[in-house]
């Protein structure tokens, strides 16, 4: 059964038609024809043919656009998610990897895996994804570096709004980034790197390493509060939103008398917030991860259609957790009453399929004749007895004849007539 499990994981498209028993799936045959679903398959394009040509015309351009094969539904995508549903006060922005086989150089490789990298800004209580934007390679941009640029490309601060607070992590926390959200009225806390511009490089009263768990150190510089934490090890944060301390603790295992115990220690307003938030991007990324369309391909454009119907699917079924007035539905149960409503839209298939299923079908007996084997080829006549003579399966001797549906070598002749004595012990 473990093996079986592993076989289901390695199905491609045309195993679903399959009539066996291990394949025996009758649901994609009672929608569509494997032969039209493929064909759809080879022809699935996202742009028009005449807007790629005119783009491919502009290759080594600064007008060619990398992502035009995918502009029309990454768009309709993108404004869809943001016409559908508001964030809560609270969002979170990160990094997305989309897995691809594909040769092409908007490809990038983060940690364990090779694929496109997209900036996606998710709701930190549901985990929808509201925007997202897709990593083209390096560019001017405003100069004020990719983390500046993917963040700025993912609010948009008209459909957005005012008053939210935005969790980022180390790679995007910067003073400058901060004050800009701060300007449009949009608050923003994260971690940052103490060797970032615009951290204070003051050492006065700054942590030594006897300084004991849940210490704290805090700085304001204008609008910005930066604030240090010691925890196992120094954290360090800037925010826009909070007081350097609230009153708030965290428990945590200190040594005392030699022996370690669980205590409560303070933890800045900042820390606290952060860590309850900052998850939305993760939440997203487990909702998507978990019933992926699991399908890589080296057409690079096909993984982002996937991507964008993961993306289409999962936040549906945020907006349906939302709305729901009957009992709470997994995503698995969600995605096969979405599948079978789907699938009652289209028209009736006309896919033939076997109505004996698991049941090899015995072939009809078939109708033996003798022939040459240089039948149709042109043989002078004085050769015809004895050109491209065979093995004769049952004497082993040399024939031009035998069988045209068994497709073997047998004698005919008058003193060996392989040919019924072969075909009678065979039973045919």
């Amino acid at each position: 059964m473990v093996i079986y499990i592993g076989l289901v994981k390695c199905l491609t498209f045309k195993d679903y038609w399959k009539v066996s028993r291990i394949y025996g799936l009758p649901f994609p045959a009672s929608v569509i024809s494997r032969n039209k679903f493929l064909s759809i398959c080879r022809a699935l394009h996202m742009s028009s043919l005449t807007a790629d040509a005119d783009n491919d015309a502009k290759r080594r351009t600064p007008g060619y656009d990398r992502l035009c094969k995918i502009k029309p539904l990454y768009h309709s995508i993108n404004s869809a998610c943001k016409a559908h549903f508001q964030p809560e006060q609270n969002i979170s922005i990160d990094e997305r990897m989309v897995a691809s086989r594909a040769q092409i150089g908007l490809k990038q490789y983060i940690r364990t895996k090779w694929g496109y990298k997209l900036f996606v800004l998710t709701d930190s209580n549901s985990g929808y994804t509201w925007n997202f934007s897709v990593y083209e390679g390096k560019s001017s941009g405003s100069g004020m570096g990719l983390s500046y640029d993917s963040v700025m490309s993912v609010m948009d601060f008209d459909s957005l709004g005012t008053g939210y607070h935005l969790y980022v992590d180390n790679f995007y926390t910067s003073s400058q980034l901060f004050q800009d959200l701060l300007a449009k009225q949009i608050g923003a806390c994260g971690i940052i790197w103490p060797n970032r511009a615009g951290f204070p490089r003051g050492q006065a009263n700054d942590f030594t390493r006897d300084t004991p768990r849940g210490a704290i150190r805090w700085i304001r510089d204008a609008s910005l509060l930066f604030v240090k934490w010691m925890d196992s090890r120094e954290v360090a944060m800037c925010s826009t939103i909070h007081k350097a301390f609230n009153g708030d603790t965290a428990s945590r295992k200190v040594k005392a008398a030699g022996q370690w115990v669980q205590t409560d220690i303070p933890i800045p307003a900042a820390i606290k917030d952060y860590n309850e938030h900052i998850g939305g991007f993760d939440l997203s990324d487990s909702l998507i991860g978990c019933s992926s369309i699991i399908h890589k391909s080296r057409t690079w454009y096909w993984n982002f259609f996937y991507h964008f119907l993961d993306i289409a699917v999962v936040n549906a079924y945020v907006l349906h957790q939302q709305c729901r007035r009957g009992p709470a539905m997994t995503q698995k149960e969600f995605r096969q009453a979405l599948v079978e409503e789907l699938a009652d839209k289209g028209s009736v298939s006309t896919s033939k399929r076997s109505t004996t299923r698991f049941i090899t079908v015995p072939a009809q007996p078939a109708s033996h004749t003798l022939h040459y084997f240089t039948e149709g080829q042109n043989v002078a006549k004085s050769e015809a007895s004895s050109a491209g003579r065979r093995k004769c399966v049952l004497c082993h001797k040399k024939t031009p004849v035998g069988c045209r549906s068994c497709d073997v070598a047998l004698c005919f002749v008058a003193t060996r007539d392989c040919y019924n004595a072969w075909h009678t012990e065979k039973g045919l």
